[in-house]
C-alpha cells in the first residue's frame, strides 16, 4: 500500500478542489464557471445571506471576482440552464447531466425511503392532499409555496412549514416536480418536465449501483484523497452503498488504497489525482465550501478544528457567527468573523484570529489583499476591522497600507 504523509495528503485535495494555485486574472466567462463546476461537482445552497448565499462563495475562493449572473444563469434562465437543484450534499445546485444519476434518490424517496419523517409522515397520511397539490403546480406552474397557501392554507405542523410547504417538498424529493427559478430566495416550483430538458429526461436510468459508483467517481476526483466516510459524505450515501461502491471502484482501480500519516481510516486515492510537489493558492473558504465541509476531514489535513457557530448563544462562541478560513499555500492560517453590511458599503471584519505557528505579517498582508478583492466582488466600497482576534490589529494596518 503507498503511503503519503499529511502535506502530501493536503497538497493533493488542495489540487483536487481547484485551490492550488494563483488565480487567472481577467474577465471570467461561463466557460470558466463550468470548468469550476466540473471540478467541484456541486454547490451547496443554504438561506444565511450574512456575507453572501453559500452557493456563489466556492466559485470566488477559486476564480476571484466574477459575475454571479453567470452562477443565476445557469442555474435559473430556462434557455441557458445547465444546472438544477436536488437533495446532494444538502439542498445543492448540481450539473444537469447528473440528473439521471440521481432518479435512484428520488425512486426511494417516493417510497418514503431516505426522507425527513415530517415529510415522510405527511404524504403517507394524506396522499389525496399531496396530489392536489401536485395539481395545482400543474395548472399554475411555476409557483411557490406562499403562492399557493394563500389559496389553500394549512396550518404548521412541521418545521414552521405549512403542510402545502410539505407536500411541495416531497414531490421535490420524489422528482415530481422541481426547482424552475428562485424569487428572493424561495423555491418556485414547476413540473420536472417542463424545467428539466428533454435530452436529459430520454437518458435511460442508471442502476442504483451505477449512479452511484459515479458519485462516489465524483466525490473521489473532488477531493482527491479520502476515506470512505469522506466519499461517502459528498453525495451523502448511505453506509452500505457507499461501501460496496469504494470496494468496487477498488477493484476496478479507479480508487487506490493509501494509508495517509495520522488518519486512523483506510484513504483512497483516486487514479487521476494530481500530486503536486508545492502549492501556491489564497482562498477565503466559506463554511459551506467542499474542502471544509466535512469538518473531520479538514482537522485531518489542516490540523484545524472548526466549528459554525451560527447557532450557539453569542456569549458561547469562539471565533465568531459566520466565521470563514483563510487558505494561504497549504496551511489554514487564520479565520475571520465577516459581515456584508450592505446599508453602509462595508465589508466588515468582527474579528481576525490567527492560527497558531502563521507568520502574522504576511497572513495580514495576503488576507488584506483578499478581503480587498472580496469586497469589490460584493459591491463594497471599504474593508473595517474590529479590534477582536490576535490578527486583528496587524489585518488593520495592512488594510491601510493596502487602500
Amino acid at each position: 500500500m503507498d503511503s503519503l504523509s499529511r502535506r502530501e495528503a493536503t497538497r493533493i485535495a488542495l489540487a483536487a478542489q481547484g485551490l492550488n494555485r494563483a488565480r487567472r486574472t481577467g474577465r471570467k466567462t461561463r466557460a470558466h464557471l463550468q470548468q469550476t463546476l466540473d471540478r467541484v461537482g456541486l454547490l451547496q445552497m443554504d438561506s444565511v445571506n450574512v456575507l453572501t448565499r453559500a452557493h456563489y462563495m466556492p466559485m470566488f475562493s477559486r476564480m476571484g471576482g466574477y459575475d454571479p449572473a453567470l452562477l443565476d444563469n445557469a442555474a435559473w434562465e430556462p434557455k441557458r440552464r445547465s444546472l438544477f437543484e436536488y437533495w446532494a450534499h444538502e439542498a445543492s445546485l448540481l450539473p444537469m447531466s447528473l440528473q439521471p444519476h440521481m432518479r435512484w434518490r428520488m425512486a426511494r424517496a417516493e417510497r418514503m425511503e431516505g426522507i425527513y419523517g415530517g415529510i415522510a409522515s405527511v404524504a403517507r397520511e394524506k396522499p389525496d392532499f399531496v396530489e392536489s397539490v401536485y395539481r395545482e403546480v400543474e395548472q399554475r406552474g411555476p409557483v411557490a409555496a406562499s403562492d399557493l397557501d394563500r389559496a389553500n392554507h394549512k396550518g404548521s405542523t412541521w418545521w414552521g412549514w405549512t403542510e402545502t410547504k410539505i407536500a411541495l417538498e416531497y414531490l421535490f424529493w420524489a422528482g415530481r416536480i422541481t426547482t424552475a427559478t428562485r424569487r428572493g430566495f424561495e423555491r418556485a416550483y414547476d413540473l420536472t418536465e417542463r424545467v428539466i430538458p428533454a435530452i436529459i429526461r430520454d437518458i435511460p436510468t442508471p442502476t442504483e449501483a451505477d449512479a452511484q459508483r459515479h458519485l462516489i467517481g465524483i466525490a473521489a476526483r473532488a477531493l482527491g484523497v479520502a476515506t470512505e466516510p469522506d466519499l461517502r459524505d459528498y453525495f451523502r450515501l448511505d453506509v452500505a452503498d457507499s461501501k460496496a461502491r469504494v470496494a468496487e471502484l477498488v477493484e476496478a482501480k479507479r480508487l487506490i488504497p493509501v494509508a495517509v500519516q495520522g488518519w486512523r481510516q483506510p484513504a483512497y486515492l483516486d487514479a487521476d489525482a494530481v500530486r503536486p510537489a508545492r502549492v501556491a493558492g489564497r482562498a477565503l473558504v466559506s463554511p459551506f465550501d467542499p474542502l471544509v465541509w466535512e469538518r473531520d476531514r479538514t482537522e485531518r489535513l489542516f490540523g484545524f478544528r472548526y466549528r459554525i457557530e451560527i447557532y450557539t448563544p453569542a456569549h458561547k462562541r469562539e471565533f465568531g457567527y459566520y466565521v470563514l478560513p483563510f487558505l494561504l499555500g497549504d496551511r489554514l492560517v487564520a479565520r475571520v468573523d465577516l459581515k456584508a453590511d450592505r446599508k453602509t458599503g462595508i465589508l466588515r471584519v468582527a474579528a481576525a484570529h490567527l492560527e497558531a505557528g502563521a507568520d502574522a505579517g504576511r497572513t495580514a498582508r495576503e488576507l488584506a489583499a483578499e478581503l480587498r478583492l472580496m469586497a469589490g466582488w460584493l459591491s463594497l466600497a471599504d474593508v473595517v476591522v474590529e479590534p477582536r482576534g490576535a490578527l486583528a490589529g496587524e489585518l488593520g494596518k495592512a488594510l491601510e497600507v493596502a487602500a
